[in-house]
């Protein structure tokens, strides 16, 4: 079993305009800028309404073998990798899983969750399941993930390997420290270097955006105003000038 090193953090202004841009539109965004697809397919919202963007902490499962791990929930915690990723937890970090899309392993429960919630952790993105989500949901964490198990973390077919390395999760590569964005949509992960290239891009897009829907509910004409057509330019750019 591996355990690497802390991850690096961008600047929280950076987390919080993502998290203002939300999951869609960073997904295109990324698209344009050659990311095909950066969605983590699999997880879903299951905290409606919460928008969370913060720098991933990373944990790897693998299929158990018997002779590395020990089955007993609580004996000797400490190997326990799924706690130390949760050591590393700054404010506004997200834990994201590569859990082999197992659905009969709860990877976190209600003591490890609240542990996280009391660091200032933002929310998990999980390619399998958590469990006790009665007590789980009411910590006002965001959750991303596939489903339910009253299983714990290692009950039946996989264990925590490795914390802060390269995973797969839902199909995306995952580096330690990416910007993940996350939303009712789904769960987004920026490549830290893009982070900057990928906002200046969302937020332009945003304000035309504005301006276009503004129209649009006027009954004004879709060809004209989505996506906006360069007849429109002049009369977009005195809408920004009001804004002013």
């Amino acid at each position: 079993m591996i355990q690497t090193n802390d991850i690096t953090r961008p600047p929280r202004e950076i987390c919080e305009r993502f998290q203002a841009v939300g999951a869609a539109k960073t997904s295109s965004i990324l698209s344009r800028l050659g990311i095909r697809s950066a969605f983590i397919a699999g997880p879903t919202c299951w905290s409606p309404g919460k928008a969370v963007a913060g720098p991933a902490l990373t944990l790897r499962f693998m299929p158990k073998r018997e002779d590395l791990y020990e089955d007993d929930e609580y004996a000797e915690p400490e190997t326990q990798l799924h706690r130390h990723v949760l050591y590393h937890t700054q404010p506004g970090d997200i834990v994201v899983v590569d859990a082999r899309g197992d659905m009969t392993s709860g990877i976190f429960g209600e003591m490890m969750l609240t542990y996280f919630k009391g660091k200032g952790g933002a929310g998990i993105v999980v390619d399998g399941c958590i469990r006790d989500y009665p007590k789980a949901k009411d910590l006002d964490l965001g959750l991303w993930i596939k489903g339910l198990t009253p299983n714990f973390h290692t009950q039946t077919n996989i264990f925590p390997f490795e914390v802060n390395g390269a995973i797969s999760c839902g199909g995306v590569l995952v580096i330690p420290g990416d910007i993940i964005v996350a939303d009712d949509d789904g769960a987004v992960a920026v490549p830290a270097q893009m982070a900057e290239d990928v906002l200046a891009r969302a937020e332009k897009h945003h304000q035309w955006e504005g301006f276009s829907k503004e129209r649009l509910l006027e009954g004004g004409e879709l060809k004209r105003y989505y996506p906006l057509h360069a007849d429109a330019q002049a009369e977009y750019e005195d809408w920004l000038k009001s804004r002013r």
